[in-house]
């Protein structure tokens, strides 16, 4: 009797134990396949990155991150050299037989005449920095729009001169948006090239402006993209989706010519 109880005891015991490990052998299956299913899951990308990125990849995608490149630009010689999320931009030019060069290394600015260094005074410095900038930026476009402070958002669908275009807005946050933070982009990107066709901004400064600009005599120089541009001017205050029927009417008034001349790229 004692030994049939004894063996009626130590076969519930294992019962149990085989029950709780097939319990937890089940838990941790579930947890595993939890866990499998979550990074299988591609995060969702919102429909302004989306299109950036079909953009950036169409003008010459990560190809920028490591691009020397130099060029010409109202007879000023300005050239950019990328590393990662280093850079060094440098403009020179010839004035009154003096050779001025500015560079701007990782947000540092020092400038040199005739290749002496030469001390300016804060706001000259920053009018400097916010040239070369500036140039850079828009011969560079659209690699500047994946920086950590510009804010984009999708507009709407359109077409110019019967070509299908989505249009981005383009802000920027106070840090580390330079000081034209304040100013707002729009950018027309072309449904079937993913290129930048046109473009537009408004400014603050010295009583604000609307400008509009047109691409052309775009070119492919060792896979990146780079495009001239028509300015045209509107009147402060119109909004920017409004630019293009203004545009296609002949409406606004063409202010001058945005030229990348003798592109030549330094890492040949």
């Amino acid at each position: 009797m004692k030994t049939t109880q004894a063996f009626l005891l130590i076969t519930l015991f294992f019962s149990l134990m085989a029950c709780e490990t097939k319990e937890k052998s089940a838990e941790k299956a579930t947890k595993t396949a939890a866990e499998t299913t979550q990074t299988e899951t591609p995060k969702k990308v919102d429909k302004a990155t989306k299109i950036l990125q079909e953009t950036m990849k169409a003008h010459g995608g990560d190809l920028y991150d490591q691009a020397n490149y130099q060029f010409v630009f109202r007879n000023k010689e300005y050239s950019f050299k990328n590393n990662g999320k280093n850079y060094t931009y440098t403009v020179k030019g010839t004035k009154d037989g003096n050779t001025t060069e500015d560079i701007l290394e990782n947000g540092a600015f020092s400038r040199q005449v005739n290749k002496k260094p030469v001390t300016l005074s804060e706001k000259k410095k920053n009018g400097a920095i916010g040239s070369v900038n500036s140039v850079i930026y828009f011969a560079t476009l659209p690699h500047k729009l994946n920086d950590a402070a510009v804010n984009k958002k999708f507009v709407e669908e359109t077409t110019i001169k019967g070509q299908k275009y989505d249009v981005l807005q383009v802000t920027f946050n106070e840090e580390g948006g330079g000081e034209d933070h304040d100013d707002q982009y729009h950018y027309w990107i072309n449904q079937s090239t993913k290129k930048i066709d046109y473009l537009a901004y408004n400014y603050q400064v010295n009583g604000g402006g609307v400008r509009f600009r047109s691409a052309y005599n775009t070119r492919v120089i060792d896979g990146i993209t780079f495009q001239d541009y028509i300015n045209y001017k509107a009147e402060v205050g119109t909004p920017l989706k409004d630019l293009p029927a203004l545009y296609e009417k002949g409406s606004l008034k063409e202010l001058s010519r945005i030229e990348t001349e003798k592109v030549i790229n330094l890492k040949k």
